[in-house]
């Protein structure tokens, strides 16, 4: 029986960390292969699955040492059978590879968790196609049919919600809350947005919220902010309207460069740590629900680090 799932300490006011940019820190940080950016491959290597496991370590350690909560994300990102099998997964091996994920959550519980830190499990989602880019669209239909899948695999685990980053299109993120209503499990949306703070697209967020709570009688538990730099969208949310309510995470990018331009980047740009754990600042003034705050493409235990420091001092 998953721990939290009906319980979710999240949603009570005090700000829970996350990690960072896992799929980044790995490949520039840790020189390790990720074909695809498909974490959950390191699994197959004992000695990558080590590097992945002091990688999680560092935040739980920080988390535990300020004592707040924190939300243990799986590294499966990428888990969705069209991506393993661009991998050579079959779609057994994708579930075993999710179950494990789990277990390594499970274990990281194991050993950090305390009562002034309580650390939730939640078993991460990717778009069907990439992140930047609207690509393999679906209907509402198709991504729930599509994303039944790991999220069926998540239901039988110690998984207390899942999350899906970096969608980009309101189609795909309504069939995964649906997918994930009819497993029994509590889910958080995450939208990407370029410079502009509009999603790829050119929805803006607003209307797209509004579009899957619509359609889902507002099953998400909150929506989240990721993969992108806080000037990106601090525009957007700007006003006090009663929408920025729904918005109960941040997980930026440390570059402010644009989306494109870190496609076509062969070194990793990690900004300025300090500046960025500034930028959080604003932004939680902003958000009057927001629960859960860490880092995405570029960032590292140094920027969360500075996140914690400047946003726990408000």
């Amino acid at each position: 029986m998953a721990k939290y799932r009906h319980n979710l300490p999240l949603l009570g006011k005090s700000l829970f960390l996350t990690d960072a940019g896992l799929e980044t820190d790995m490949i520039f940080h840790k020189n390790l292969d990720l074909p695809n950016a498909a974490a959950f491959h390191l699994l197959r290597d004992r000695a990558a699955t080590d590097a992945m496991m002091q990688y999680y370590r560092d935040f739980c350690k920080l988390a535990q040492d300020i004592n707040v909560g924190f939300i243990l994300e799986t590294p499966t990102w990428r888990a969705n059978p069209d991506w393993a099998a661009s991998i050579g997964y079959s779609e057994d091996e994708l579930a075993e590879a999710i179950r494990k994920s789990v277990k390594l959550m499970e274990q990281l519980r194991g050993e950090f968790e305390t009562g002034n830190c309580p650390m939730v499990i939640s078993g991460a989602l990717g778009p069907r196609g990439d992140g930047y880019v609207p690509s393999k669209v679906m209907t509402a239909e198709e991504a729930e049919d599509y994303h039944s899948m790991p999220i069926n695999v998540f239901k039988d685990t110690e998984v207390d919600l899942v999350t899906a980053f970096t969608l980009n299109y309101a189609e795909e993120a309504v069939g995964i809350a649906r997918a994930a209503r009819a497993a029994g499990l509590p889910a958080v949306i995450s939208f990407t947005v370029e410079t502009d703070g509009s999603l790829p697209t050119g929805q803006n967020l607003k209307d797209v919220i509004a579009a899957v709570d619509a359609a889902t009688n507002k099953y998400p538990l909150y929506y989240m902010i990721n993969c992108a730099h806080p000037t990106h969208f601090a525009d957007v949310l700007a006003s006090n309207e009663p929408w920025l309510k729904r918005i109960g995470a941040i997980r930026a990018n440390a570059s402010c460069k644009s989306h494109a331009e870190l496609d076509e980047s062969e070194v990793l740009d990690e900004g300025n740590p300090e500046e960025f754990g500034r930028q959080y600042v604003p932004l939680v003034k902003k958000l009057p629900n927001l629960r859960v705050i860490g880092g995405c493409c570029g960032t590292d235990i140094r920027h969360v680090r500075e996140i914690a420091k400047n946003v726990l001092k408000t």
